[in-house]
Formats: C-alpha cells, sequence, structure tokens
C-alpha cells in the first residue's frame, strides 16, 4: 500500500503533486497531505460518537497492541475459520492494522506455519498455546515496529518525512534462500505465495 499522510509547513510544497488527495489546514498554519498513488485509500468524516456505528470502523477487530488486543479476543476471533493463519491475520474482522510484513514477522516469532488453519489454532474453546504464542508475538512486533518507526521497504516514511527502521530487525521477511536464526533451528527461510501475497517462513521450526 502506498497512501500516506505528510505533515507540512504553511508554504511547503507536497513532493506528490497530483497525487494528493486531501489538504487538512490546521489552526497552527501547518498543513495534513494525503498522497494516494494507488488510490486504494478512502475517507469518511463523523462525529466521535458516532464512531462504533460507522460502517467502515463497526466490524473491524482490536487493534493489535497490548492495550486492545487479548489472547481471548484473538481466540473468538479465530475460531471457525478455515482459512490459513496467514489470511487470517490479514483480515481485519480479526484484527486491525496488521500487514503483509507484519503477519510474516509474527508467524515466526509464534512458530506457527502460515499454513495452518485458523480454528486450528483457536481450538474448540478457551484459549490455546498456539493463541497466546501469537497474541505475545503480535504485542512484541507491533511495539518494536512502532518505536523503530515501522519498516521502510518501498516508500513508506513517517508523517514528518523520516524513514522506518524496523526492516533492519525483520527475523524472516525478505531473507528467502537464508538459514533460519532461531537458535538450534537449522531449516532454511522459504517463499510461498498466498493470496497473491508473498509470505515468508521457517518449514522446519513453523508448525
Amino acid at each position: 500500500m502506498s497512501g500516506k499522510w505528510t505533515l507540512l509547513g504553511e508554504d511547503a510544497q507536497s513532493d506528490e503533486g497530483k497525487h494528493d488527495w486531501v489538504v487538512i489546514y490546521l489552526e497552527n498554519g501547518r498543513k495534513a497531505v494525503f498522497s494516494d498513488h494507488r488510490r486504494f485509500g478512502f475517507m469518511d468524516l463523523f462525529e466521535t460518537a458516532e464512531q462504533d456505528q460507522n460502517r467502515f470502523l463497526a466490524k473491524l477487530g482490536p487493534e493489535p497492541t497490548p492495550d486492545y488486543l487479548t489472547p481471548m479476543d484473538l481466540a473468538e476471533n479465530l475460531r471457525g475459520r478455515r482459512m490459513p493463519m496467514k489470511a487470517a491475520l490479514l483480515n481485519q474482522q480479526v484484527v486491525a492494522g496488521l500487514g503483509n510484513i507484519y503477519v510474516s514477522e509474527i508467524l515466526y516469532r509464534a512458530r506457527i506455519s502460515p499454513r495452518r488453519s485458523a480454528s486450528s489454532v483457536a481450538g474448540k474453546s478457551g484459549v490455546t498455546r498456539r493463541v497466546e504464542r501469537v497474541t505475545a508475538a503480535t504485542h512484541d512486533v507491533i511495539t518494536e515496529a512502532i518505536d523503530a518507526g515501522g519498516s521502510s521497504i518501498s516508500d513508506f516514511a513517517s508523517v514528518d518525512g523520516t524513514l522506518g527502521y524496523f526492516a533492519l530487525s525483520h527475523q524472516v521477511y525478505g531473507r528467502e534462500g537464508q538459514p533460519c536464526v532461531k537458535q538450534g533451528c537449522s531449516g532454511t527461510i522459504r517463499r510461498i505465495v498466498q493470496s497473491n501475497r508473498s509470505t515468508f517462513y521457517c518449514p522446519k521450526c513453523q508448525h
């Protein structure tokens, strides 16, 4: 996804030009500019009190941070879904805000195969150890990524234009053919395609 927000000074111009779709003029004289080359993004304006009823937000799953995502939340949202775990975690109704890179990293840390069905991870009731591992890995990856400013793989940058450095901490994403970094594992990172998206995982230690 290539859309982004940029905060600019009063007289500054966006580098995106014709790809700027929304400009919000702030009280302090600065501008918040939304640019989107591929036009995947959209906006909706509503009162804060209407947030829970908003048609675009009402069905979203919990945020992936420790303050919002609990093992029970994840178990309930995965339960009964036959899709692979990779697809399940990308489903915004399961967890909101997870993208392709972070899901590969989360499943790797949790030692869960991206091919494994979501229902087998969730079990029939309660919270399984697999769910606990995925929840903990989600918290860790997202917290580390936020602290590092995100992953600048293509054109990603924060609102002030600075790059994110979490890509330097990727343990599996983009490492096809390289050795698994887990201690005691002699596996090799493999790349597969799921739902037209690249998935990176270690077939030896992810089950």
